[in-house]
């Protein structure tokens, strides 16, 4: 008896495990199905990556039916060396097409010597956008990218967020390139690939882990 009990409490602590935390990678490949993907305000394709063209305005790639509060968000991302048409990165915490946390990198700021503090950028949509948070709170939501990638190469991208703390690393490095407190009062949502006004962006690797 003893032993049938002490089976059925190993068994609970996995089963609450599994529930608290989950591991998902999403099918990138799939962006055409409508089930699983809605694209907003860009043309997608895959073909070993997920493009989104350039277009005016944000655009996002949003997972469908999935809900993300606290947990880990990891992607490789492509952008390229062309000042002001590389804004690329992942939404979180997702309300509408127009309400959402994002962290986003501008690529072609990756080797600037003048610019490189704005490499990795926060933005609280539609409320606290990027000149918005540049103006009046000055490098706190933006910050310089360590180890600095090549702006036309892929690099890989781990955002760990517990609501309300954000931390951004790149290509597995052990500091983060970016630490903030998020400016919104959404602890959940969905999650989506973002592109930013008149960028393109490739995108693999997904992986979602929530806690």
């Amino acid at each position: 008896m003893r032993y049938f009990l002490s089976i059925l409490v190993c068994l609970s602590g996995a089963l609450n495990l599994s529930a608290q935390q989950k591991t998902v990678t999403p099918d990138l490949s799939k962006i055409a199905d409508s089930k699983m993907w809605t694209t907003i305000n860009r043309t997608s394709n895959f073909k070993d990556a997920l493009f989104l063209d350039a277009k005016d305005g944000d655009g996002l790639a949003r997972l469908n039916e999935l809900t993300f509060e606290n947990g880990t968000i990891e992607l490789d991302i492509k952008g390229k060396d062309e000042q002001g048409k590389s804004f690329v990165g992942v939404a979180f915490h997702g309300l509408n097409d127009s309400t959402y946390d994002a962290i986003y990198f501008r690529a072609f700021n990756f080797k600037n010597p003048e610019r490189s503090n704005h490499s990795v950028q926060y933005i609280a949509h539609p409320t606290f956008t990027w000149s918005k948070l540049r103006n009046e709170h000055p490098n706190q939501y933006e910050n310089t990218v360590k180890p600095v990638p090549s702006s036309n190469d892929w690099f890989h991208v781990t955002v760990v967020v517990e609501f309300p703390s954000v931390k951004v690393y790149v290509n597995n490095s052990i500091e983060p390139s970016l630490t903030v407190t998020q400016l919104s009062n959404r602890k959940k949502g969905w999650i989506a690939l973002w592109v930013g006004n008149g960028s393109d962006g490739y995108f693999k690797n997904l992986k979602i882990t929530r806690k």
